[in-house]
């Protein structure tokens, strides 16, 4: 796993749906798939609220479906596992796990629950919702691996990963630096993760992202100006009539701001909802969870890079790349230049004392994390590195280009093939891990 590196405070770490209308809201049906296995789609959120509103919407609007909601209680090492369907609460239990963690409770508890659910026959529709805050990945892999032939949920097929956003505060969310126990989401005592980084990972691996609080075009006198909605009661004075129409102007302009990053952090091939309404258990469904694409898009070798700056939402793009490497000691010293601030970074790169070695970054919400992520095999190493961020962060990009370049390795201290490195103390060794003959 990548490692947090010092200078970065922390540690580690259009596809849209047409409308809501639209015939498919998650990825394209799989026809080779064996008929007669339960669908199960996977929910992940870094908003409790978010979650719940979205679990309530999809069961009341699909009889004949159920929710598996996990919470971890960091504080006793309990899991609370609620089961409810379209006539309420099936089932609500805390769990004892051996260790208060999300690998823990999927193995211990999620797919033995999941593997009654769908064997039941009440249900024909499964959703689990991951507890906020929680990665998908390494959900998904587990789930992929359980629901193959022979597996312990191999009456079931995974069908569509999604999240749920608020467009108003994805900026925060993403490019701030508050960390989940500061918010009361942090999955175990140890868990020192920015909202950020989890955010990022949740949009960039999922198959459909929804998303809430998006600036209705019917409310907009014209470009990009709101309509002033009627004052709540008690707010007709003067003083308290500007101040809500302020608040109403920012809320529209950060839902700007956070539908471009979320265009910007979607992977291709992933699918975007612009409202709940939209949303239907049935159309998640009717998809097949595609392991290897999404495992590609999670790669940092694929950060995907919609380049330049879009006026209208105020969000940009960096892409910064080089076939040379890193020079450790630069990256070292001057790696807060790159990898801190109101900035989405992500990429892979490669140092010349471990040629043959993919190194992955990763930073979000003032945080950054590095680490080995195997090898450059038959690709050519090479250091390539996307930054996003928004309108305030614009005169970050100088900067960025400039350390980028004065980071890296020159050409004539490579021309030897990298022996002025030998010998030398490898000092990104706590973070990239102890080099190895073969690397």
């Amino acid at each position: 796993m990548p490692a947090d590196i010092p200078g970065a405070p922390g540690t580690a770490a259009s596809r849209r749906a047409a409308s809501p209308a639209s015939t498919s809201s998650g990825p394209a049906p799989d026809p080779s798939d064996p008929p007669g296995r339960v669908p199960l789609s996977v929910l992940a959120t870094i908003d409790p609220v978010l979650r719940d509103t979205t679990v309530f919407g999809l069961v009341t609007d699909t009889p004949r479906s159920v929710v598996l909601r996990h919470d971890i209680r960091a504080e006793d090492g309990t899991l609370r596992r609620l089961v409810v369907d379209a006539t309420g609460v099936v089932e609500d239990t805390l769990v004892d796990l051996e260790h208060a963690c999300l690998s823990c409770a999927v193995r211990e508890d999620a797919i033995p629950t999941l593997r009654g659910l769908a064997r039941d026959g009440r249900w024909d529709q499964v959703l689990l919702a991951l507890p906020v805050s929680a990665e998908p990945l390494p959900v998904a892999r587990a789930l992929g691996g359980a629901t193959r032939p022979g597996g312990a949920l191999d009456g079931l097929r995974l069908a569509t990963v999604l999240t749920v956003v608020d467009l108003a505060a994805v900026e925060t969310d993403l490019l701030d630096d508050d960390l989940l126990e500061e918010r009361g989401l942090a999955l175990t005592t140890a868990d020192h993760r920015s909202v950020g980084e989890v955010l990022a990972a949740q949009v960039e691996h999922a198959d459909l992202v929804v998303t809430t609080g998006a600036p209705c075009p019917a409310l907009l006198d014209g470009p990009g100006t709101p309509t002033r909605r009627p004052l709540p009661d008690g707010a007709s004075h003067p003083g308290a009539s500007a101040a809500v129409h302020a608040a109403q102007d920012r809320r529209h302009a950060s839902a700007r701001t956070g539908s471009g990053l979320v265009d910007r952090l979607m992977a291709d091939g992933s699918t975007r909802l612009d409202s709940l309404d939209g949303l239907h258990l049935a159309d998640l469904s009717a998809a097949t969870h595609d392991a290897t694409r999404a495992e590609r898009r999670a790669h940092p070798f694929g950060a995907r890079a919609v380049v330049g700056q879009d006026e209208e939402t105020g969000t940009w793009t960096l892409e910064l790349s080089s076939d040379l490497p890193f020079d450790p000691q630069r990256l070292l010293h001057q790696v807060r230049r790159l990898g801190t601030g109101r900035l989405r970074s992500r990429g892979v790169f490669w140092v010349p004392n471990r040629p043959d070695s993919m190194c992955a970054w990763d930073g979000a919400g003032g945080q950054l994390s590095i680490g080995e992520v195997g090898t450059w095999e038959d690709l050519a190493p090479r250091t390539r590195l996307v930054f996003t961020g928004a309108a305030d962060s614009a005169g970050d990009r100088d900067e960025l280009r400039v350390a980028f370049t004065e980071i890296l390795a020159t050409r004539e201290e490579v021309a030897d093939g990298g022996l002025r490195w030998l010998g030398r103390e490898d000092v990104l060794a706590p973070w990239l891990g102890a080099r190895t003959d073969a690397v």
